[in-house]
């Protein structure tokens, strides 16, 4: 058959919808394309149309992210409403009617065709949403959403969206609500890789056909080859130092502690011994840390979202509070004689592992959502594991807690037992304790096993040896080079 020589449009038809009509084929496929690939091809034919209206699994992930219904330009509405000229402006229309109307007319049209209560993960990166949206699908039966991503989105009341979060996680709230289990809104939406250029062809396909699908197909699946070669290290377990690009608002914080065990975040609460969530509270004396520190570690809040990850203690390897590790178990002992996990220490995970970006692809539980790279997303019984070298772990810190202990030019930190701080020669003490000494009353330790350091480890955020002072020149010349006139 010479190359230009195309299938006849119905063997194409038939062959395809032989294929899709595998439901293992078509769930592993269908979460790479867009709405408009999936609607295209139910637009070819009856009987695709009945394949992707009829298979749960075809609208559970949904991305509405470069939908163009669904986007917000609030630059057009400033020009005088060409975005709402159809739109009757009047004193009953709410701030979270004029914003959300995109999304919520098209998941008006979704709930009418039916396609609202199989979409069980749901991303929003990037458009127009109100914390009135996201109470609607948290409490709405109709939605059926267990992880929902909302980063970089605009319009987003902050404070209202805690609250409606800390008010769906009560104590009295109806059994089995939420709903939601996972919510990535602190970092940054994923990228989006470049379309990859279409080849021409002497015969131009109608959109619809089922070989304008194919090629579609073809490219997403490029695409996607492409941004796995180039996609950055990991967040938490590869990537080190800091998580997220901009700044965190504290009061997160009380809303992870509310949510903690029944929504998972893309972020988690930090761990460190200055904080009251931490397995090594009380094992390290708060006062001289405080005395032996800038004034800023002294007003560290007790609770607080970590922003950092790290590695171990530069001194001793690990920290106070030790690592959190994938698929390690809290509470070893509550397993049962079949080593099932028992329902308390399957909820405390929720509140150990953050979320991984992107969102999962072919599963909308927690365990897909949270599970690192290489590692199994069942936890396993500690001995079935072969070793340690391939623990997917990690140390989080808020930013607070690792001020003037940590490098930013080569990620490296001492931790509060094996460095006290800047000023600890004056502080008289020394922030370990052992099992038996009480907090308010550490040991002093003199002669030849005081440990205590003799100067700052660190300066202006980088090593004091000297040893990040080429990573520090280079950004300092850069930063001249940029303020020199041309």
């Amino acid at each position: 058959m010479a190359r230009d020589q195309v299938l006849p449009s119905e063997i194409q038809e038939t062959a395809l919808l032989q294929l899709l009509a595998n439901s293992l084929v078509l769930s592993q496929t269908a979460p790479y394309l867009s709405c408009y690939d999936v609607l295209n091809l139910a637009a070819t034919s009856r009987a695709f149309r009945f394949l992707i209206y009829h298979t749960p699994q075809v609208f559970r992930r949904l991305d509405l992210g470069n939908v163009k219904t669904a986007q917000f330009d609030s630059d057009a509405v400033d020009r005088g409403g060409q975005t709402w000229r159809n739109v009757q402006l009047d004193e009953t229309l709410t701030e979270d009617d004029f914003y959300s109307r995109p999304l919520r007319g098209i998941f008006s049209n979704l709930r009418r065709h039916d396609i609202l209560r199989d979409v069980q993960v749901l991303t929003l990166d990037g458009l127009s949403v109100t914390a009135e949206l996201i109470h609607d699908i948290l409490i709405d039966p109709t939605f059926s959403v267990r992880i929902l991503s909302i980063r970089d989105v605009k319009n987003l009341n902050e404070r209202k969206l805690q609250k409606t979060l800390q008010y769906a996680c009560r104590e009295c709230r109806p059994e089995g609500t939420p709903r939601l289990k996972g919510l990535y809104v602190f970092g940054p939406k994923d990228p989006v890789p470049e379309a990859a250029p279409l080849r021409e062809s002497s015969r131009s396909p109608s959109p619809t056909s089922p070989a304008a699908v194919a090629a579609a197909w073809n490219t997403r699946s490029q695409q996607t080859l492409t941004a796995s070669l180039i996609e950055e290290p990991e967040a938490w377990y590869s990537r080190r130092g800091s998580q997220f690009p901009c700044r965190i608002n504290p009061d997160w914080a009380s809303t992870l502690v509310a949510c903690d065990g029944i929504i998972a975040f893309d972020s988690v609460l930090c761990t460190s011994p200055r904080h009251i969530n931490s397995l090594a509270w009380g094992k390290v004396n708060l006062d001289i840390l405080k005395a032996a520190g800038s004034p800023a570690s002294a007003l560290i809040p007790h609770f607080n979202v970590a922003t950092h990850s790290l590695g171990g203690c530069e001194g001793c390897g690990s920290a106070p509070e030790g690592f959190t590790v994938w698929g390690e178990d809290i509470y070893p002992e509550e397993r049962d004689t079949e080593g099932r996990r028992s329902s308390h220490t399957s909820m405390a995970d929720i509140g150990r592992f953050p979320l991984l970006p992107p969102p999962p692809m072919h599963s909308s539980t927690l365990s897909a959502a949270m599970c690192p790279t290489g590692q199994a997303v069942r936890h396993r019984l500690s001995y079935l594991r072969k070793g340690n070298q391939n623990k997917a772990r990690f140390i989080p810190r808020c930013f607070d807690c690792i001020r003037d202990r940590y490098c930013a030019g080569c990620n490296k930190w001492w931790c509060e037992t094996c460095y006290v701080g800047a000023f600890a020669g004056s502080s008289g003490g020394h922030a370990g304790l052992n099992s038996g000494d009480h907090v308010s009353n550490p040991p002093t330790i003199t002669g030849e096993n005081d440990n205590r350091d003799s100067g700052p480890k660190i300066l202006d955020g980088f090593c004091a040896d000297g040893k990040c002072s080429l990573y520090r020149s280079s950004t300092d010349s850069v930063t001249a080079g940029s303020e020199q006139p041309a």
